[in-house]
């Protein structure tokens, strides 16, 4: 392995770098995306259950704010539940926005790093063949070794390159996706808490459809 790093050039460590930060990323979006962690079961459920009873006070709703991202946005909703409708969903909208923000952490980097590393094999590649004619220059076609040492570079380069830049594709075109379902999964279920306290939706269907 350390043959093909030196055999790549200097390049090889920015590619390495970029590996590194997007399997740093992919695991902590895998652990920070999981469902039971961003819309837990049954939370509006839950929550509906308590305002019904008249058993929810700041602590309880300090707790749901404290545990997801789906919690918060409820939460915004809940300490302005003595408000209109329309004061309701204006804390939920701004506190969805932030959560989406949040949800989306990193991403950015993530489709920077599946962006980048395939232009980083494409540099070496080009630095190896501007070797090779400068062997072919210096030596002619006759001198193997010299030759051989800037199409490994342009080769290793550009493999380097493709092998970081399309797992870190799919894994970012995989978590945009869980993002935006998460987003509107978490709009549906505060629409839901607002429509059963303003009474918008009957008790029997309440919150669990």
């Amino acid at each position: 392995m350390l043959e093909l790093i030196r055999a790549g050039g200097w390049l090889m460590l920015p590619i390495i770098a970029c590996s590194i930060v997007a399997m740093a990323i992919i695991c902590e979006r895998f652990w920070s995306l999981q469902r039971k962690r961003v819309i837990p079961s049954h939370l509006v459920a839950h929550l509906w259950h308590q305002v019904k009873n008249k058993q929810l006070d700041a602590g309880q709703i300090r707790q749901v704010r404290e545990a997801s991202p789906l919690g918060r946005v409820l939460a915004a909703g809940l300490v302005n539940m003595q408000h209109s409708r329309e004061i309701m969903m204006e804390s939920i909208e701004d506190a969805g926005r932030h959560e989406a923000h949040g949800l989306e952490r990193f991403l950015n980097t993530l489709g920077t790093i599946a962006a980048i590393t395939p232009l980083l094999g494409l540099l070496g590649t080009v630095i190896g063949m501007i070797k090779v004619f400068s062997a072919i220059t210096a030596h002619g076609v006759g001198n193997a070794p010299a030759l051989a040492g800037g199409i490994s570079e342009a080769l290793i380069t550009t493999a380097a390159g493709l092998s970081v830049a399309i797992p870190a594709l799919i894994a970012f075109r995989y978590f945009r996706g869980l993002v935006d379902k998460y987003i509107v999964e978490m709009e549906q279920e505060a629409l839901k808490l607002v429509e059963v306290i303003q009474g918008q939706r009957g008790a029997r269907t309440e919150v669990g459809q």
